[in-house]
């Protein structure tokens, strides 16, 4: 189905709406914000900015006054803020944007609180297991909240505890893989399973069903399938023969969902991209780095190639898709 915006010009080509009247005719066709939607814009935006510099200013109030102040006070300081947030939430009923922004500087406060406690008693806890708390203990506000942005926050709490686990001790993967592909592998298999339950769910939440959330986890899948293959085409005792095998299914499973089932040409523009390194990585890799000066000039011209291939391939797309 066409846009609004081509609709409309569409209109003004075919002489069906007269010049005068074609600023009012934009004007009601709401391609421009109203007086009123930038207000709401604006009010929006100086809430949360007001919620996250509150959260964030408990943060550095004690960092900065670490010295003058006892544990007790600096524990009841977070915690009253964080009490704060959550009747903020209550009162409101959670609902609403006010709702949301009380409960997200919640959840940032309750990582404030965890890292104040591992400072003040040195529990010797390995980095992981702070994120990995965090992410436990503010489940149920996101299960609650129905918001994506607390989801997205919880899976990267969630990246961030599985790197750094597997960077501290390993896993069950490097029996197959080294400690840099083992995390690799652990980053690919949560994200990726995440997009498949997120894109099923979105079809039943409409709070799901944001594009910048999902196409966020599309990149935390993405990113780390093509640095494992990377990995195996630079160092191929690193990564395992596996990536050869996944890659391309991955590539074959993304073009067949957002080019036919949900068409979304961010993720075919992304997979583009992926597939872009690759090949001109596998083309340096074993047949221009041995050219010298002129496997430089070779490689230009194949980023060159690939790279108009590549948008050519998706304006004819974006406009199919627009048609």
């Amino acid at each position: 189905m066409a846009s609004i915006r081509r609709q409309l010009v569409a209109l003004i080509e075919r002489g069906a709406i007269p010049d005068e009247q074609v600023e009012r005719a934009v004007r009601l066709s709401g391609l421009y914000p109203s007086g009123r939607a930038w207000s709401v814009f604006v009010d929006r935006l100086l809430l949360w900015l007001g919620c996250l510099a509150l959260a964030f200013a408990v943060l550095f109030f004690i960092a900065y006054n670490w010295a003058g102040m006892g544990r007790w006070l600096r524990f009841g300081l977070v915690e009253a803020a964080l009490v704060l947030a959550v009747a903020v939430y209550w009162v409101v009923d959670g609902r609403g944007v006010v709702a949301q922004a009380a409960l997200t500087a919640a959840a940032l406060l309750l990582g404030v609180l965890l890292a104040l406690f591992g400072q003040v008693y040195q529990t010797g806890a390995d980095p992981w297991q702070l994120f990995f708390t965090w992410a436990l203990l503010m489940s149920p506000w996101v299960l609650v909240a129905r918001f994506a942005v607390l989801w997205v926050l919880w899976l990267g709490l969630l990246n961030l505890a599985i790197l750094l686990y597997y960077q501290t001790w390993g896993g069950a993967f490097d029996v197959l893989f080294g400690g840099e592909a083992s995390a690799l592998w652990g980053l690919f298999l949560l994200n990726t399973l995440t997009l498949v339950l997120w894109e099923l769910g979105a079809r039943r939440w409409r709070w799901l069903a944001i594009d910048w959330a999902r196409r966020l986890v599309a990149l935390g899948s993405g990113i780390p399938i093509t640095l494992l293959m990377m990995m195996r085409i630079v160092d191929e005792l690193e990564a395992s023969a596996l990536a050869l095998l996944v890659y391309p299914l991955w590539l074959a499973v993304i073009y067949g969902v957002y080019r036919y089932w949900k068409p979304d040409l961010f993720m075919l523009a992304g997979s583009c991209l992926s597939a872009l390194v690759i090949t001109i990585l596998f083309l340096a890799r074993h047949l221009f780095w041995q050219a010298e000066a002129a496997g430089f000039l070779l490689m230009s011209l194949a980023i060159l190639g690939l790279g108009a291939a590549a948008v050519l391939w998706l304006k004819r797309l974006h406009a199919e898709m627009h048609s």
